[in-house]
């Protein structure tokens, strides 16, 4: 009996045009928390699971690892510092400009959020009391201040993702095109996308084409990561404004999500991505609503945590917290890596999600290591990554003696205070 009705969801999902989604889960031992909040819509500030959020949404971290939180039902932008501390940063007041609470951020809908390498927060706000509706951008910068960047980008919209490079650039998506906006002189260039909805590869805004690009990321090498949502695939766009699809098999499906396939590069399928990050590794995160994925340096797309929605459990949007495969999100929509983890904003579960991992340190190998006649090492390693250095005495026993974060390749360490004694040095890729 059990194989006869095998065989009927068999036909009806080949009749229906669906097909069961292979979903392959990371092997890196994850485990989902809770970081903050309690579940329920409020609005209270304070410590972990003792606050309150109403519908967070976007969320970025800062070089000290504190979190920025988009509260959309709350209209506020919250903080939460490493040790899981929240407070509000701003909204909550009544000017379109200022310090901190003293702002209303109620007068529009908010749309992405970015943080960039100054620290300074960018968030795009969509009044739609006017036809056409007019989009401004605005920075937080790190003294709270609020300040309206810029009004009326051409394309800017609710659906734009954004994102900043290291030069202090800022990309949005818009108009089937991905643009760079200079904050020093206000200018706006478009870098890819013919404007035409389409899908093809090339170089620049004349030879490439998107349909519908939403989300964006940038990785430490600056290459611009774009969901390109109505094609269905993960498009990259290098510093020379080479475009190239790189996932996705290009149809999606929409029916409870059957179709969903974990795999390498145009072998794996998506449908919906509300938002996409990097690590410092090479890594590209993206947060699918009812799951997290992860696509490595090698387009090896697997599931961290969550399920795929699927025919036969609707969208499994409920919670649970526990290991990758057990886990459960509520319509996930913004995602960032900070202090090891990933953080999520879990929409409908009113949370902040964390997934940590059981991963070992790699001991960088000889040849990515270089001794000189000074007391220090040079290591050939990935720029935006930390490492700890390591001395010993007889290569047996190892201290700590600093962790770094490469901000060149190669990097060079200089031992400030050397101890009578240590002769060997060695440098730890932390997870």
């Amino acid at each position: 009996m059990k194989s006869a009705k095998r065989i009927l969801l068999a036909a009806l999902l080949a009749l229906s045009g669906l097909t069961a989604g292979a979903q392959i889960y990371d092997t890196n031992s994850d485990v989902v928390g809770t970081f903050a909040g309690w579940g329920i819509p409020g609005y209270v500030d304070g410590n972990g699971q003792l606050t309150a959020f109403s519908a967070p949404t976007q969320i970025v971290s800062d070089t000290a690892s504190n979190l920025y939180v988009w509260d959309n039902g709350n209209h506020v932008i919250r903080k939460i510092r490493p040790d899981a501390t929240v407070s509000t940063l701003a909204g909550g007041g009544s000017f379109f400009q200022g310090y901190g609470t003293n702002v209303n951020f109620s007068w529009g809908q908010a749309g992405s959020m970015t943080i960039d390498r100054s620290n300074n927060l960018w968030l795009v706000l969509v009044d739609g009391s006017y036809y056409p509706y007019i989009s401004y951008l605005l920075t937080i910068g790190t003294n709270g201040y609020v300040e309206i960047a810029n009004a009326g980008f051409t394309n800017l919209g609710v659906a734009s993702g954004l994102c900043a490079d290291s030069s202090g650039n800022l990309y949005y998506s818009g108009g089937n095109r991905i643009y760079r906006y200079n904050p020093g002189n206000g200018s706006v260039q478009p870098i890819a996308g013919s404007g035409i909805a389409a899908n093809y590869d090339g170089p620049g805004p004349f030879f490439s084409a998107f349909n519908s690009p939403a989300a964006l990321a940038c990785d430490p090498a600056d290459n611009i990561y774009v969901w390109d949502s109505i094609n269905y695939t993960i498009r990259r766009i290098d510093p020379n404004q080479n475009v190239q699809t790189i996932a996705g098999s290009g149809s999606g499906n929409y029916y409870y999500g059957n179709g969903i396939m974990d795999g390498v590069g145009t072998n794996a399928s998506f449908t919906g991505v509300q938002s996409i990050f990097t690590d410092h590794a090479g890594n590209l995160y993206l947060v699918c609503g009812t799951c997290i994925r992860k696509m490595d340096a090698q387009t090896n797309v697997v599931t961290l945590a969550g399920v795929f929605p699927s025919f036969s459990s609707g969208n499994q949007g409920i919670f649970a917290n526990g290991p990758g495969n057990l886990a459960r999100f509520n319509s996930a929509s913004g995602g960032c890596f900070s202090q090891g983890m990933v953080l999520v904003a879990d929409t409908g579960n009113n949370r902040i999600r964390n997934i940590t991992f059981n991963s070992q340190m790699q001991v960088v190998p000889p040849a990515s290591l270089g001794i000189g006649t000074f007391a220090g090492i040079t290591i050939a390693g990935t720029i935006g990554r930390a490492y700890q250095i390591q001395s010993s005495p007889d290569m047996n026993t190892w201290a700590t003696r600093a962790t770094v974060l490469l901000t060149s390749n190669p990097y060079l360490w200089f031992d400030q205070n050397p101890i009578a004694g240590n002769n060997f040095y060695r440098a730890v890729m932390v997870p």
